[in-house]
């Protein structure tokens, strides 16, 4: 999911900003990286310093994204990341942010058949492991968004504690919190190499010089894989592939607003209500190099295709702003955390796909507990683990 938020409020520099030697350097202030020291601090490592080569955090992937909790997911290890996340995000610790994360306002999901059976029986997975979600027919998805078409879809998963997430203020709490304890963030910082000594990780070399650190964390998004090879890492296939949103005024004789998120997976299309109208993707990933995304034309268009198609009443007649950002995947779609097999040191933190944002407070936990530990107990970290590449 994608949608364009600033996050202008933090300055330049977080912290003293004179010391060049830390416990743990972490490459990139997208939401995987501002976890990762919130969890670390929390755990005392507080020695963490941030390096972000943008103005500012959140400026890619972070900034860009529609984020929200959809618990569904048909990839288990990313279901039971998401799954372990939604009480953080419904229930944040004391203190944590200034306003609520999640606006529980609904997922509603269609599918077609044969997936639609699939899914039935997946549900039951879905609700054992603790998802609140019911199954719609055709009528009862019609009931509560009458727009869509009928002739696409065969039936629906409602998920009424799922929704939209506050990134700017998740963003905020995670660095917020870890500033308090004494991580420090720099941005407008270029990572250009990475020391290695002996196998392992000693520090990077920025534009702004070089930086001493037992752990470098690579939490780059869409240039994870430079930042690995810079360290002459384990060579994962790391893919950033664009995601298109375009924003439109809704029909004046329907009231939107308190529609849920809505989305047509058989057929590659979701939207929701926006800031009194409403945005659209058609769920596209494109492979590209790691860039600053922009919307291809062709693109903008397939996506008002596809809504004339599944929900005609919707069609837009004119566009009101259309962006793009980059989502990344490892070749199996899953998400790579872990020390690499081949450098000592160096800290897979990457290949969140489009799922970074919901499922950060787990995997945050998750990366703190194996820089800190060797292990968690979250999950079986083998299937998040870079060294299931190397068979390969």
């Amino acid at each position: 999911m994608t949608a364009r938020t600033h996050f202008a409020i933090f300055p330049i520099t977080m912290g003293p900003g004179s010391k060049n030697r830390y416990e743990v350097i972490i490459v990139g202030c997208g939401i995987a990286g501002a976890s990762l020291a919130y969890f670390l601090t929390e755990r005392g490592v507080t020695d963490v310093l941030i390096l972000e080569r943008e103005e500012q955090p959140g400026y890619h992937a972070t900034g860009r994204s529609a984020a929200v909790l959809v618990e569904l997911d048909p990839i288990f290890s990313i279901f039971q990341l998401k799954a372990l996340s939604a009480a953080f995000l419904r229930d944040p610790p004391d203190g944590f942010s200034e306003y609520p994360l999640l606006d529980r306002s609904g997922i509603l999901v269609m599918f077609r058949k044969p997936i639609w059976n699939a899914i039935k029986e997946l549900s039951k997975t879905w609700e054992q492991a603790g998802v609140s979600l019911q199954l719609l027919s055709p009528s009862e998805v019609l009931d509560r968004i009458p727009v869509v078409s009928p002739d696409h879809f065969d039936g629906g998963v409602w998920l009424p504690e799922d929704g939209h997430i506050d990134v700017h203020e998740l963003l905020s709490g995670y660095l917020r919190h870890a500033r308090r304890r004494g991580a420090e963030l720099r941005c407008n910082v270029e990572v250009r190499g990475i020391r290695v000594e002996r196998g392992r990780c000693s520090g990077v070399v920025t534009n702004a010089g070089e930086f001493q650190s037992r752990w470098v964390v690579d939490s780059a998004g869409a240039w994870a894989g430079k930042i690995a090879k810079l360290a002459g890492a384990a060579p994962i296939e790391i893919t950033p592939k664009r995601r298109t949103i375009i924003t439109f005024a809704g029909p004046v004789d329907i009231d939107t607003s308190t529609w849920p998120l809505v989305a047509n997976l058989s057929h590659e299309l979701y939207f929701s209500p926006e800031s009194g109208g409403i945005y659209a993707s058609p769920m596209d990933e494109d492979p590209m190099e790691p860039c600053d995304a922009h919307p291809d034309e062709l693109v903008v268009a397939m996506t008002i295709d596809r809504i004339e198609k599944l929900a005609p009443r919707l069609a837009p007649k004119s566009i009101r702003r259309k962006w793009a950002g980059l989502r990344t995947f490892a070749p199996d779609q899953a998400f790579v955390v872990g020390e690499d097999p081949l450098v000592k040191g160096f800290f897979w933190l990457a290949g969140q796909g489009g799922s970074g944002i919901e499922t950060s407070p787990i995997v945050g936990q998750i990366a703190a507990d194996l820089i800190i530990d060797g292990r968690t107990d979250k999950i079986d970290s083998s299937i998040l683990s870079p060294m299931r590449f190397e068979s390969r």
